[in-house]
C-alpha cells in the first residue's frame, strides 16, 4: 500500500509502542493492579477481543489466521486453542518478544500453532488466511487508510477480515482536540475518529464487483475505551 500518511503513521505507532509505552502496555495486558482510567481500558479490550472471538468458528483446525497487531498475543492464543494456524505480527519487537515469553510461560495448550513475528500487518509474505482479526490495530488511522488496509488484506483473505475502528462521536472529537494541545513529545499516536458511513462508502468502492460484503457491528464502549468492530465477509 503506496500512502505517505500511513507510511508516516506507522513509523510514529512503531516508536511508541516499542520504547515509549512498552512498559505501560505491558501492565495493562496482564493481571497486574492498575488505576481507574487503564482498568476501564482493560475491561474494553477484554469486552472487544470476546466479541471478535465470537465471530469465529469454533472450530479452526486447518485454518489460517492473521492476527494483524497482535499486541501481547492474548487473541492469537485463543485462535489457537480452537486449532488454527495463526501468524501474530506486531510492528514492535519488544510487544512480540513479551508476546513469545508469555505464551511459553503460560504453556498454553491447544492442536493448532503460533509463529510470532515482527513488522508490518500489511505485508504479503506472510501469505494467505482463512482470516483477519485487526482488533485496535487501524484505530490509529484514517478513513482511507483503513480502506486501503482492508483492500489489501482483502485480496490474501479467503473468508472474512474482523477489524475495529475508533468510531466518531462527541467525546472522541473532544478527546482527540485535546491531544493535539500537548507538546508533541509528550503525545501518543492519537486515535483517528472516522465516521462509520464513509468507512463504508470507501469500503463499498474499492470491493465493488468483489464477493465481499459487510457483516456484523458491534461498539464497545468502557469508559476511557470506546472501539467499534465490523466484520466483513465473502459472500
Amino acid at each position: 500500500m503506496d500512502h505517505t500518511s500511513y507510511l508516516q503513521r506507522r513509523e510514529q505507532i512503531e516508536h511508541y509502542f516499542d520504547r515509549t509505552a512498552a512498559k505501560a502496555w505491558e501492565v495493562l495486558t496482564s493481571n497486574a493492579p492498575v488505576g481507574r482510567i487503564r482498568r476501564t481500558v482493560r475491561e474494553g479490550r477484554d469486552q472487544m477481543r470476546s466479541t471478535l472471538m465470537s465471530w469465529l468458528p469454533p472450530d479452526m483446525r486447518g485454518m489460517r489466521l492473521l492476527d494483524a497487531g497482535c499486541g501481547t498475543g492474548a487473541l492469537a492464543a485463543l485462535a489457537m486453542q480452537r486449532g488454527a494456524e495463526v501468524v501474530a505480527i506486531d510492528l514492535s519487537p519488544t510487544l512480540v518478544q513479551l508476546a513469545r515469553e508469555r505464551y511459553a510461560q503460560d504453556a498454553v495448550q491447544g492442536p493448532g500453532s503460533i509463529q510470532f513475528l515482527a513488522g508490518d500487518m500489511l505485508s504479503p509474505v506472510t501469505g494467505e488466511f482463512d482470516y483477519v482479526v485487526g482488533m485496535d490495530s487501524l484505530i490509529h488511522y484514517d478513513t482511507q487508510d483503513i480502506v486501503k488496509a482492508v483492500h489489501g488484506l482483502s485480496q490474501r483473505t479467503r473468508r472474512a477480515i474482523l477489524f475495529t475502528f475508533a468510531p466518531r462521536t462527541p467525546l472522541l472529537a473532544m478527546m482527540h482536540s485535546v491531544g493535539r494541545m500537548f507538546p508533541r513529545s509528550d503525545r501518543s499516536p492519537a486515535l483517528e475518529p472516522v465516521s462509520a458511513v464513509d468507512l463504508n462508502l470507501g469500503l463499498e468502492t474499492v470491493l465493488q464487483g468483489t464477493a465481499w460484503q459487510a457483516g456484523r457491528s458491534q461498539r464497545i464502549s468502557s469508559g476511557f475505551y470506546t472501539s467499534q468492530a465490523w466484520e466483513w465477509r465473502q459472500a
